[in-house]
């Protein structure tokens, strides 16, 4: 393990793309909040130009057997998973099978206002629907196994909270009606679809739909911390967040999925270009959402963010379109958020660039 370590650190050194002061600068950002060796941790990771500059592992992956944390751990990535959602609506209309502009009556008839809401305000957070993850009887659905029907007839008739286009208001519930829609089209489960069109074709081999009953091979495992200490994450069935919240991967897997993005490997220019594009509401105001992704800036600079968080667990990334930097950070306790981390370290690449 010395050994190891050793020439880890000496590949860190020698990393032309990333010097010794910056490797430092980041583990003090990252140390102020994930400092416990025998707590629950994360993992980090860095890449330039599609190849991991710095990569490590803070804390433990398993309280209970006392097991180390490593930067292959898999974790579940919460709403990162709208990403994947959106670019398999994406792929979708690349095969002629939908449209964004598409009204959701045209899929799911009897949904209320379906007339009135499309396609494009569900991925951008515009429909105005009644989020689920605030509605009252949540509680007593959290966790059972539902399809994806029952999961849209759960919410589907709670009062609109905006009109369709008002406003952008972040929304769970736009993103499980996608993923029924995705099913709808294409006659495969989201996860089949996800596996099928998504993982396989990137190579994703150690992504998943997350599960409590399969053994995942290098699973790291969730907690939340209480006044007397750390104990297990609540269980919750994964058909509840669904296409909103449900992947698992590991921060290899998400590097060989940003590059996928970047090399048009499973989209072509037009429909990549749809994704990363800010729209604008009913009165022309724009907003900083494309489609599952967070379209904003660090000191000018153009960013594409998001984050997630589902019990157990935290995640964030920030990926700076044009000096192809990825900024990376997974935490296997939601009482530690790798959010702002994440984006210190990302602005901390964009400053030396611009030195």
């Amino acid at each position: 393990m010395k050994n190891l370590l050793v020439l880890f650190s000496l590949i860190l050194l020698t990393n032309p793309l990333f010097s010794q002061d910056l490797s430092e600068k980041a583990d003090n950002i990252i140390k102020t909040e994930f400092n416990e060796k025998e707590g629950p941790g994360g993992v980090f990771m860095i890449s330039k130009k599609g190849k991991p500059i710095y990569e490590k592992a803070f804390g433990s992956a398993n309280l209970e057997l006392n097991v180390e944390m490593l930067t292959k751990n898999v974790f579940q990535i919460g709403s990162m998973t709208k990403q994947f959602t959106a670019v398999a609506v994406l792929i979708l209309e690349q095969e002629g099978k939908l449209n964004t502009s598409d009204l959701v009556s045209k899929y799911i008839p009897d949904y209320p206002n379906g007339n009135k809401i499309s396609i494009h305000q569900l991925l951008t957070h515009t429909s105005g629907i009644k989020d689920f993850t605030k509605t009252k009887g949540l509680s007593e659905i959290a966790q059972k196994e539902m399809t994806p029907k029952m999961m849209v007839d759960f919410f589907k008739s709670e009062p609109a909270d905006l009109q369709p286009g008002e406003k952008f208001e972040y929304n769970n519930s736009g993103y499980v009606v996608l993923g029924y829609i995705i099913e709808l089209v294409s006659g495969k489960t989201y996860e089949d679809f996800i596996k099928s069109y998504i993982f396989d074709k990137v190579g994703m081999n150690n992504s998943y739909y997350a599960t409590n009953r399969k053994i995942i091979k290098n699973r790291a495992y969730g907690y939340h911390q209480k006044s007397y200490g750390y104990v297990n994450k609540s269980v919750i069935s994964f058909s509840v967040p669904y296409a909103s919240g449900s992947l698992m991967s590991t921060l290899q897997d998400m590097l060989k999925w940003q590059n996928s993005l970047s090399q048009n490997l499973l989209l072509n220019k037009k429909e990549t270009a749809k994704a990363f594009t800010k729209y604008k509401l009913n009165n022309g105001e724009e907003i900083e959402y494309g489609y599952g992704w967070h379209l904003k800036n660090i000191n000018g600079i153009p960013t594409r963010e998001h984050g997630g968080s589902i019990f157990g667990f935290k995640s964030m990334g920030v990926y700076i379109p044009s000096e192809d930097i990825y900024v990376l950070g997974f935490s296997n306790c939601d009482c530690n958020s790798p959010t702002q981390i994440v984006k210190d370290i990302a602005e901390l690449m964009v400053k030396d660039l611009q030195k």
